[in-house]
């Protein structure tokens, strides 16, 4: 295996491009699962569960039990459970600063403005592939629990009916109400539609593979979500006073997610470069997921060599990352460069598993260049503004024939009439 280094991003075209959400085959069997879900409610649901995760539910088995919660509690490690505790306080106190405030004025007879709403109920997913992702549960359920959901429901696939004791933990030490043992495609269906025993939800929250994906796009519009999410990413812009073991361990901190995951490395320093290289083939040897993260480098991953660090930041912008690192000495300089990106990792301290679980601010994010239009997952998701009008008889008389001026233009003379009648003595 060896990090190639590519003259460019010309070069390195193969790497830079990006599929989307569009595998037909796949989203045939996700409308197809999502139709059955849809009109076939639990028996539908507690069939996809069986065939995909080999768990036999029904409506008593569905949700993760008290008891269940009291076990999870008790397998953890005390140390783990005290540390799971520290990054809930963080997250949550992040996802507290600087909440939407509703904006109403009132100036000669016009009162305009908005009120704001949480919605009444937000599903959040939560992957349950190879690892117990408690980090994901934090950081879908606390954004909504910041912005005042009032029920919030954690789905998650169950293996043989068992969830981790980790993901369980978790979602109970965040506030979810209830933990559904149900993953894929299936689950978001159940959420959208809702089922003789699954509410239906306002919002759709939180990764997933690309069934989850496609299940959450097939659903939107009848719920709202947050973004579509693909393979993770990182995008590493460096300069040559950096620690090479520092910047390969970041790069490979993202290649062991899974064989799609994308690390790519921007340097205009070719010494640099090969350092890098070298020290990425040292700490890949060590790894456990290391078949993994080979892959990964060797496919999707690389170093791109760039004119210099503006020219790097140009080309940040086009790729439009899920992570960002800026490990340069004037890390600061370039933020004002960066427009799109969806977490941007400050210095030579900042590696991305900070954000990925501590720091405060979600690791839920935009990947394959959604960034550009996608934001990270925040409370605002959770949110809705609703607009507030109200006029005086007066100010209503003064813009009158300007309103009925337009309504006519348009030919809704209806409109136009419901305005006029209010100015008759």
């Amino acid at each position: 295996m060896k990090l190639k280094i590519y003259k460019g991003a010309e070069e390195a075209a193969a790497i830079l491009a990006r599929g989307g959400f569009e595998d037909e085959e796949i989203a045939k069997s996700v409308r197809e699962i999502v139709r059955s879900v849809r009109t076939g409610g639990d028996e539908a649901l507690f069939a996809y569960c069986r065939q995909f995760d080999g768990s036999a539910l029904d409506q008593n088995t569905l949700f993760v039990t008290q008891t269940e919660i009291q076990e999870a509690y008790a397998a953890l490690d005390p140390a783990l459970l005290a540390s799971m505790k520290k990054a809930a306080k963080n997250v949550l106190d992040y996802h507290s600063r600087s909440p939407m405030k509703e904006d109403i004025r009132t100036e000669n007879g016009r009162t305009t403005g908005y009120t704001v709403r949480a919605v009444e109920r937000a599903g959040i997913y939560v992957p349950g592939g190879t690892a117990p992702l408690l980090s994901s549960v934090m950081m879908g359920v606390l954004p909504a629990r910041a912005a005042g959901v009032p029920h919030i429901y954690v789905a998650t696939p169950a293996k043989n009916g068992k969830v981790h004791p980790a993901v369980i933990a978790a979602a109970d030490l965040c506030g979810a109400e209830k933990i559904i043992k149900a993953g894929g495609a299936q689950a978001i269906a159940a959420l959208a539609y809702g089922t003789e025993s699954v509410p239906k939800v306002d919002v759709i929250a939180g990764p997933g593979n690309i069934y989850v994906t496609l299940a959450k796009k097939e659903v939107y519009g009848q719920v709202g979500i947050d973004m579509l999410a693909g393979p993770s990413e990182i995008l590493i812009i460096a300069d040559n006073r950096q620690d090479p073991a520092f910047v390969a361990a970041d790069i490979l901190s993202q290649a062991e997610h899974d064989r799609r995951s994308r690390a790519i490395l921007l340097t205009d320093d070719i010494a640099f470069a090969e350092k890098v290289q070298a020290e990425t083939e040292k700490q890949l040897e060590a790894l456990p997921r290391k078949e993994i993260a080979s892959y990964s480098v060797e496919n999707a991953g690389g170093i791109i060599l760039v004119k210099d660090l503006h020219e790097a930041c140009a080309l940040a912008n086009e790729i439009a990352p899920e992570h960002l690192e800026l490990a340069a000495e004037n890390a600061d300089e370039l933020l004002p460069k960066i427009r799109n990106a969806g977490a941007v990792f400050m210095g030579r301290w900042t590696s991305e598993p900070i954000g990925d679980y501590f720091a405060g601010p979600d690791h839920t994010l935009p990947t394959g260049g959604t960034a550009r239009f996608f934001e990270v997952l925040n409370q605002d998701i959770f949110l809705r503004k609703m607009s507030v009008i109200r006029y005086s008889e007066s100010a209503v008389k003064e813009d009158a024939a300007d309103i009925i001026r337009l309504a006519e233009a348009e030919g809704l003379s209806a409109h136009a009439n419901a305005v006029r009648v209010r100015t008759k003595e």
